[in-house]
């Protein structure tokens, strides 16, 4: 079985790896589906996913979909592995040779727990850095932007809206600190994790609204963490007349030594609407919980 249903608190979570299962597209790992109690919908494009991992890049290594979405398409196993818990395991894939588990974990009464580690088998990244990339489509929402707290280079941090003008468009923010330069070849395709608006963030957390709801992400880092928004990329939903936005983050381990563990940790907040001041209350208290 590719894919289970946790309930915990006010969340339904379907949790699943990238094989298709009826109107489930093939390919979208992750969250499947996520329904609050209040709300009308799932927080996701139907037949596709939230937390999805979509790319795994050098820069370098370019060509066909196989390739440039290899998470999606190489061989995963799904295990649950408690009530509230899953596992998603990824052999070494075909072209990186990257090895990955991803934990995810529903905790009372509006959270997910989202825990990465990764294993680099062979010296298959090109530009000695590997990149990792994270996608979330969300269901036709009102306003497409992602908030989070940064400011135009180093600034005074303030609350910072992106909202793309199209696609690959200034897509990708970083931190203040991250002075990181990704090498990538002249023919290299374009794509989200290439573009940069010029604004940075400061708190390693962003959020968006979905009608009376709040999708907030939050790290347990800002060293290699990136924020990334399309306006566009999960497509169009045709009762509402509107795109569907990916609210996506990265996730990049310069200079990589092989058969080391990389990993990160995050929390995902999917609960009615609250204040700034909640959201920052959200975020200190889980970081005095790590």
């Amino acid at each position: 079985m590719g894919h289970d249903t946790f309930r915990c608190g006010d969340l339904e979570a379907v949790i699943g790896d990238n094989a298709a299962d009826g109107s489930q597209r093939a390919g979208y790992n992750g969250v499947w589906s996520l329904q609050h109690a209040t709300a009308d919908r799932s927080l996701f494009v139907p037949g596709i996913a939230g937390l999805n991992h979509e790319h795994i890049f050098d820069g370098a290594t370019n060509g066909k979909q196989e390739i440039f979405f290899e998470p999606r398409h190489a061989p995963m196993t799904f295990k649950r592995t408690g009530e509230f818990e899953a596992e998603l395991h990824q052999p070494p894939t075909p072209t990186f040779h990257l090895e990955s588990w991803t934990r995810f974990k529903l905790v009372e009464p509006h959270y997910i727990d989202f825990d990465y580690r990764c294993v680099p088998r062979q010296h298959a990244f090109r530009a000695d850095y590997i990149g990792l990339f994270w996608a979330s489509y969300i269901h036709g929402p009102d306003d497409k932007s992602m908030y989070f707290r940064g400011s135009m280079g180093r600034g005074s941090p303030s609350w910072m809206q992106l909202c793309t003008q199209r696609h690959n468009d200034e897509s990708t923010v970083l931190h203040t600190d991250d002075t990181l330069e990704l090498k990538f070849d002249p023919d290299f395709r374009d794509c989200l994790f290439k573009n940069y608006s010029p604004m940075r963030f400061d708190l390693p957390f962003y959020y968006g609204l979905f009608g009376k709801h709040i999708w907030i992400v939050m790290f347990d880092r800002k060293e290699n963490i990136r924020f990334t928004h399309s306006p566009s990329g999960g497509g169009f939903t045709q009762d509402k007349q509107t795109s569907n936005p990916a609210w996506d983050f990265q996730f990049i381990i310069p200079r990589y030594e092989v058969n080391t563990e990389y990993g990160f940790r995050l929390r995902a907040v999917y609960r009615e609407q609250c204040t700034r001041a909640e959201i920052l209350a959200e975020y200190e208290r889980w970081r005095r919980q790590l």
